[in-house]
Parts: structure tokens; sequence; C-alpha cells
């Protein structure tokens, strides 16, 4: 009976039957409507061109990042909503900042706020970045984005998900006088 199995799949192919049920990944709802006002405000706001950020880790644990990561990703492809992550400061209309500002990063952290094109909005993506996190009296650390460089909007969680940033994203730009 063994035999006749093997050469039945080998030859022969597995039976493929007919799917009764189409599997549907749901989307998130929060995420879809914040999303569909976000790309209405950013067609307002900058005439039909996507809203572009640059992220900076200015000394994070990498748990920002990786949200960061996901929101080009497949699931939640935010470039469908506007938005799009760019090389250089130089091109940015919005900055990042993960994790607290590291003594080691602190110049980078202020070289690519100099170099985005004023005005710039900045984001603090974290726990670390909007208030030190657990790293605040490390003598490592700096201190919040805030002791580096003006931040104007402030997204707390460890790490964030991709749809809370999203949110401080659609609040920064509420907050825009672009």
């Amino acid at each position: 009976m063994y035999l006749a199995e093997l050469w039945r799949l080998l030859f022969l192919g597995p039976r493929v039957t007919e799917a009764k049920e189409r599997f549907v990944n749901p989307k998130d709802a929060s995420l879809e409507a914040v999303g569909e006002e976000l790309k209405t405000v950013v067609r307002r706001l900058y005439g039909g061109r996507s809203l572009r950020i640059r992220a900076v880790d200015g000394g994070s644990a990498n748990g920002e990042e990786i949200e960061l990561t996901a929101l080009n990703n497949a699931y939640y492809d935010i470039d469908r909503f506007g938005l799009s992550f760019v090389a250089s400061p130089r091109h940015a209309d919005m900055l990042f900042v993960s994790g607290p500002v590291t003594r080691n990063l602190e110049r980078a952290v202020k070289t690519t706020y100099e170099a985005a094109p004023q005005p710039c909005m900045v984001v603090a993506v974290g726990d670390g970045a909007c208030t030190g996190g657990i790293w605040k009296d490390s003598y490592a650390v700096v201190g919040p984005v805030e002791s580096v460089i003006p931040v104007h909007v402030r997204i707390p969680g460890d790490p964030p998900t991709p749809t809370a940033i999203l949110q401080g994203v659609l609040h920064a730009l509420s907050q825009s006088r672009v």
C-alpha cells in the first residue's frame, strides 16, 4: 500500500481539491481608516506628491526600526497612502528619530536635522525617543530627542505599532503649517 501511494504521489502528483472558501487576510480597520485620512491630507498639503520621511536611529534597541521597516512591507504598504522613506535627509519633509540619543550619535542626529530642508517636522518614535526610556539616566545617553533637536510630535510605545506610527504622522500633519 505504501509503495502504491508513493508511486501515485511521485508520478501522478498530489490530489488537488478545489477550496470551498478562499482565505482572505482581513486588513486592520483602524489602519485603513487612518491611511485613507492620511492620503487625503498628504494630497492636500503636498499637491499630489508623497510625504518623504527620513528615519534616524539615535541609539535605540531596534524595536522601533523593525516597526518602521514593517510599514514598507506588503501588508502595511504605506506608499499607497502617499508616504515614502528616503535615503537622504535633503529630500525629507519629516524626520523619524528613534531611541534615546546616545553620546556617540548626538552629532549624527544634529547633522541629519540640519541637512533636512526647513521647515522639517521631527517625530520622536518610541519611549526611548520621547522620554529617554529605561536608558534616561545612563551615562551613555544624552537624553530624549528633544534635548538635541526640536520635536513636533511624540509617538510613545515600546515599540509603537505601525498603526500608532501612522496616527502620529497624521497628528503631525494636522499641526503643520505647510
